[in-house]
């Protein structure tokens, strides 16, 4: 085996799984032993493994034996024996790195390795796909082997009850979606009894096709949000509005990083149809931020591309998988204006709640792992976020798939009559071909092509998802014909049909480079599993919307010097060049703006974490009135310091105004201020602090009352969830700002921090404000029927 590897990976992968090989060799030397083992024995070594865990031996402990018991119970239970490649495979992902395997070479099989090792521990294992078929698939068919050996398995999608939810997450294994863990952590932040909770702390977790979960999805953002009523008409009229904009008069449009913002001449339209002098001014924030929503929703989102209308709605599609994103809308009334723009219902907007990005979610997993077929070109940020290596896993068989140089085209039209006349030539021969397009659109349009040659296909976008599996499953075989985004079945082998071997295996055809060499990669791995063979191409043009996008500039410059064909076919080798270097260009790009909500969500995480610590708090605690008593004092000398400002004479001090903030707080009108007037600091601590501390010490006796403490718990969960809504729905207008303000010389990202954290501060003193009202009401009831009981009697 070693002789093999040393073929096919060059020095470096050497090093690396040297060790990883050596373990190998130990678990083979097992496997005569293990088969000797009766299925009660074999079941047996779960329960010696967990007894040499619980006395203090690590999971790696125990890593050698328990690979090999995994193996011996996939042989008898699925008749599936794991190759050398996977248990290397398995092997890494136990070390918390990525695992890097191409399509085909069983990666489903290699996380029942590493699952059922950290399952021993009883923590819980989270196998984390890219959507419920998936989970469920893995649940069903991998879960045979755990249960075998005595674990407990789980499935955690969308749909189930509380009941269930918590069923699936105490079980030592549990699959599920990516979002779904992450939603479930944002609802748990939401409960008001601990009960309600459905998850537990967070062990381990292993990611299949990690880049496309923490990667290609970490662009947007966990939301959950409530509806909140919105003025439908206004949504229309704004959508109208914009529509009359021309680009580079009243609006600007940077393709680039599809970001757009109002010229002069577009404020000025705007106020002037309004009435207004100045949209910038506070009381016109709400009309700004439902003018700048339409914009965006005009000139960034494109119908069949970003989304799709269907039976009267708004469905998001995911630009990475091409599929729906079932039951995900967008926030912050953009959502809305996109249904105003396409003159859809316009549905209740959702007010953000509470929300987490990708990376932070995944990041609160103590040890995490990946599989993936493609990785290496995102290694340095998978290290720089989440601390895992890219392992190259050698494959099982060589990979005999041909992977052909691109060609390159003037216009899209010569390159899709090229394409047309390419899968007729091959489909003549009887061999399979797969065309990979970035769209709905383009499918569509490759579709209409190879109708009008008179060729039949299928079609597989997010408009015929229903029958992935069913089209996938035929397109490798023979004379089939199968257009798809890049949905393409992810996660599901397509095999070769009789004598399909012969005609060279299954040909992949992209028709678009996409934004990532990763996605490229997939495409292209479609074809050549195990061995298997097949060839790939893909078919471009200058006018591709990446090329346009990334190089316009470059493109001007070459135009009329590119040497081509009577078919429009670039014959220059520097074009390939040209091509790889705008892809990187992209891929950069995409990078950059992960990096940048990522660094905006961090300065909210420290948020996030002080207020869910103070929410767990109070929710886990039977003495709610010990959290809020402190901040009855640092909520007085917050609002003391600032009436009697230091700098302002004490004549000038609103002495009245300061009497009435401090008496809300209290049960009864307590601090009254003598004569003569406030002269200095002191004498306002004077007539305060006295009150405040005896007001505390009556606080403190009733910490007994249960009926109180039951019911001021609730209401101060109330508070803090309300003021982090407010905060969040704060935060994100101050983002929308912060682009629009120009610093000299200021970065936004420190502006953004540091008026971030002032508005977080006068949320947390209101918050406080907030829970001494709801404590001094209480109070103030309890001494009123104190002496109604004391008048009866």
């Amino acid at each position: 085996m070693l002789t093999y590897f040393k073929k096919v990976i060059g020095d470096e992968q050497q090093r690396r799984l040297k060790k990883y090989v050596k373990m190998v060799e130990k678990i083979n030397a097992l496997e005569a032993e293990f088969e000797k083992l009766t299925d009660d024995e074999l079941r047996e070594k779960s329960a010696a493994f967990r007894d040499q865990i619980e006395g203090g031996a690590s999971v790696l402990d125990v890593r050698i034996e328990a690979f090999a018991t995994v193996r011996e119970a996939s042989k008898r239970v699925l008749n599936m024996r794991h190759f050398d490649v996977q248990l290397i495979g398995g092997l890494v992902l136990s070390d918390g790195n990525i695992s890097e395997m191409p399509t085909g070479e069983g990666k489903t099989l290699v996380a029942s390795l590493p699952s059922y090792l950290y399952g021993l521990t009883g923590k819980g294992v989270h196998v984390i796909t890219v959507n419920d078929y998936l989970a469920k698939r893995d649940r069903e068919q991998i879960g045979q082997i755990h249960e075998f050996l005595g674990l407990k398995v789980g499935l955690n999608i969308s749909g189930l009850s509380e009941a269930e939810k918590q069923e699936a997450y105490l079980a030592d294994i549990t699959y599920g979606v990516g979002t779904e863990f992450g939603f479930d952590h944002l609802r748990d932040k939401m409960v008001y009894n601990p009960s309600q909770r459905v998850q537990r702390p967070y062990h381990f977790a292993i990611i299949d096709e990690v880049d496309s979960v923490l990667i290609d999805e970490a662009k947007t953002p966990l939301i959950i949000a409530g509806k909140t009523n919105v003025s439908k008409e206004f949504h229309f009229l704004c959508s109208r509005i914009v529509k009359t904009f021309v680009e580079d008069v009243d609006y600007n449009f940077d393709r680039e990083t599809k970001t757009t913002n109002l010229t002069e001449d577009g404020i000025t339209k705007v106020e002037r149809g309004f009435g207004i002098d100045n949209m910038y001014d506070l009381e016109h924030q709400t009309l700004y931020h439902y003018i700048i929503q339409a914009l965006r929703a005009r000139v960034m989102f494109q119908r069949d591309v970003d989304y799709i209308v269907k039976d009267n709605k708004i469905m998001l599609v995911d630009m990475f998988t091409g599929r729906i994103m079932e039951g995900r809308t967008l926030s912050n009334g953009l959502h809305q204006a996109i249904e105003a723009k396409e003159g859809v219902e316009v549905t209740e907007e959702n007010k953000t709640q509470a929300s987490i990005t990708i990376q932070n979610y995944f990041r609160l997993y103590p040890k995490m792992s990946g599989m993936t077929g493609t990785a290496k070109t995102e290694e340095s940020e998978f290290r720089e976020l989440y601390g895992m290596d890219v392992i190259q896993i050698p494959t099982n068989r060589p990979i005999a798939r041909k992977d052909l140089q691109d060609r390159v085209y003037l216009t899209t039209e010569q390159k899709y009559a090229a394409v047309t006349e390419e899968v007729k030539k091959v489909h003549a021969t009887g061999q399979p071909i797969l065309i990979g397009t970035t769209s709905i659109i383009q499918s569509e349009e490759v579709a209409k092509y190879l109708e009008k040659a008179g060729l039949t296909f299928e079609i597989l976008n997010a408009k015929t998802v229903e029958q992935e599996i069913r089209l996938i499953t035929q397109a490798g075989q023979k004379g089939q014909i199968t257009i798809a985004t890049n949905m393409a079945g992810r996660g599901t082998d397509i095999k070769l049909g009789d004598g399909v071997e012969e005609l060279g295996g299954l040909y992949v055809l992209g028709t678009e480079r996409h934004e990532s060499r990763r996605i490229d990669n997939q495409l292209k791995g479609r074809s050549g599993r195990q061995g298997d063979p097949g060839r790939s191409q893909f078919f471009i043009s200058i006018q591709d919307e990446m090329i346009t996008r990334f190089a316009s500039e470059d493109l001007e410059k070459m135009e009329g010097k590119f040497e081509a064909d009577e078919h429009g076919e670039i014959t220059g080798k520097k074009i390939h060049a040209f091509i790889d270097r705008v892809q990187r260009v992209c891929e950069h790009s995409n990078y950059s703006i992960r990096e940048y909500n990522l660094k905006l969500d961090n300065i909210i995480n420290e948020q996030r974490s002080v207020i869910y610590q103070l929410r767990d708090k109070v929710l886990l605690t039977d003495d709610v009135i010990s959290i809020v008593e402190p901040m009855i004092m640092d909520y007085t000398k917050h609002i003391v310091k600032s009436y009697c400002v230091e700098d302002v004479v004490p004549e000038e001090w609103d002495i009245s105004a300061l009497a009435e903030e401090i008496n809300r707080i209290l049960p009864s009108q307590l601090v009254v201020f003598e004569e003569p007037a406030v002269s200095e600091y002191e004498t306002v601590e004077t007539a305060i602090f006295p009150v405040i501390k005896e007001y505390v010490d009556q606080v403190n006796e009733l910490k007994e009352n249960e009926e109180l403490q039951f019911t001021l718990k609730t209401l101060v969960l109330g508070v803090i969830d309300n003021s982090w809504i407010l905060h969040l729905e704060a935060m994100e207008r101050l983002k929308e700002g912060i682009g629009l303000r120009s610093y000299s010389q200021e970065d936004p990202m420190r502006q953004y921090a540091r008026e971030g954290l002032e508005l977080f501060e006068m949320m947390y003193k209101k918050l406080e404000r907030n829970a001494c009202y709801h404590l001094g009401s209480m109070v103030a009831a309890d001494n009123l029927r104190k002496e109604n009981e004391g008048g009866n009697k």
